[in-house]
């Protein structure tokens, strides 16, 4: 009998705040993708609205994935619309533990992934093995409803970079592995 094999299961979660202007980036970017045919997607993949619920992200990937791609907002003293791949591994260096009491409403992707570190610590369960940021550098994010023009035009070569990533990442994991013998010695 042989292993079967399932996908690795990975979580894109658009993170941002709608009413921010181009913080909703990450959150339209991920509209986008759960609009594409579901077969551009590997096998295993979710799609998640995260918004602002830091909290419920942090609950989600308790569920357990092999891979997190966060879609947010970066600032990097870029151009506006500049895209970044970030390669953050399972906890950033700067993961900072959640405030408490929670604030759900300002919990940035780096505080949220500190969340899920404890969470995890106390459950037993693992992080993600791989945890990517796709990020775009905003013009504005003062309150208003809307993306600006660079950022409107970042979203589409975000979806792109998204699905290169996921295409990259999408190699199958053993499920129910067959142990392997041990050759026996002969005794003669």
């Amino acid at each position: 009998m042989t292993a079967t094999r399932t996908p690795a299961r990975t979580l894109v979660a658009g993170v941002g705040n709608i009413f921010l202007q181009d913080d909703g980036f990450g959150v339209e970017t991920v509209r986008r993708l759960g609009r594409l045919d579901p077969s551009r997607l590997p096998p295993g993949t979710e799609l998640m609205d995260a918004g602002i619920r830091g909290v419920h992200l942090a609950y989600k990937l308790l569920e357990g994935y092999r891979t997190l791609v966060l879609v947010d907002i970066v600032g990097r003293e870029g151009p506006p619309g500049t895209l970044y791949t970030i390669d953050v591994g399972p906890r950033p260096p700067d993961a900072r533990p959640a405030p408490g009491p929670l604030d759900i409403h300002a919990m940035d992707p780096a505080t949220v992934l500190g969340l899920l570190h404890d969470l995890h610590a106390g459950a037993g369960g693992t992080l993600p093995d791989e945890v990517y940021v796709i990020g775009c550098e905003p013009l504005d994010t003062a309150e208003g409803m809307g993306l600006s023009a660079p950022v409107e035009a970042a979203v589409e070569p975000a979806v792109d970079r998204v699905l290169d990533l996921l295409a990259r990442r999408a190699t199958p994991v053993p499920q129910n592995p067959v142990p392997q013998k041990n050759p026996v010695p002969q005794k003669n």
